[in-house]
């Protein structure tokens, strides 16, 4: 695995990209990872992935990349998406977002869905959430500072965050195939209205759920959800022969 950073404007994007052990037949793969997660967290992935050729960013503020001052609301983040796209040389991928990256990876397929095979979302609602007065202050007091994260995610995003971020519910129709997967313990993100809306928007929708797993199924059952990942890009690849 190799490492590379996309400027976007200027800001450097940092992300990791297994093309140098790829068999570039088969259509690539996109991480975007969760609110504090880096790309290194998904090294396991990205081998478990291959022979295909799957690439993870860490988003502005986060791991190894730049951290501006400001930028912080769902469109910078797309814009994220779209330099390392664009740096990487993609036309066509398959994209996967992880629970706060989900609204990052739906706001990119609202506008480029000519350019994605497939959409994988776990464990989030098909929304861009506003946060509270007050959340980035516990955030940083009762996770990351606790949970040894500081370096995941800076100070200066988690406020740029708060400060920044909008509400956005997602209304476009995709038709590409989407895999939505859940945990259905309590915790999880996504209820049966939630589900209920991807069904409502995205006629293509195949649901897993993970019934030892609340939020964080990586951490529960992370086996299956790899091996539900896998298979689901398989058949992608399958039907388009």
């Amino acid at each position: 695995m190799e490492s590379y950073w996309a400027v976007n404007q200027d800001i450097n994007i940092h992300y990791i990209d297994t093309k140098s052990l790829a068999d570039l037949s088969l259509t690539p793969l996109i991480i975007c990872p969760g609110l504090s997660e880096t790309a290194e967290e998904y090294e396991d992935l990205l081998l478990f992935l291959l022979p295909r050729r799957a690439i993870v960013l860490s988003f502005r503020g986060r791991g190894s990349s730049d951290t501006p001052m400001r930028g912080y609301d769902l469109k910078e983040h797309i814009t994220d998406i779209s330099a390392v796209v664009e740096h990487s040389k993609l036309e066509r991928f398959h994209l996967m977002g992880n629970s706060r990256g989900v609204s990052y990876a739906l706001g990119y397929a609202q506008t480029n869905e000519e350019r994605l095979d497939s959409l994988i979302v776990e464990d989030y609602p098909a929304e861009h959430k506003q946060m509270p007065t007050g959340w980035a202050a516990d955030y940083l007091s009762n996770y990351i500072i606790p949970t040894n994260r500081t370096a995941n995610i800076r100070v200066e995003a988690v406020e740029g965050i708060q400060r920044e971020s909008s509400a956005v519910f997602f209304n476009a129709n995709l038709m590409l195939p989407v895999l939505v997967m859940r945990g259905l313990l309590e915790g999880s993100l996504i209820n049966d209205q939630d589900l209920c809306q991807y069904t409502s928007l995205m006629p293509n929708v195949t649901i897993a759920s993970f019934e030892q797993s609340a939020h964080n199924i990586r951490y529960k059952e992370q086996g299956k959800l790899y091996q539900t990942i896998s298979q689901f890009l398989a058949q992608i690849d399958q039907e388009k022969g």
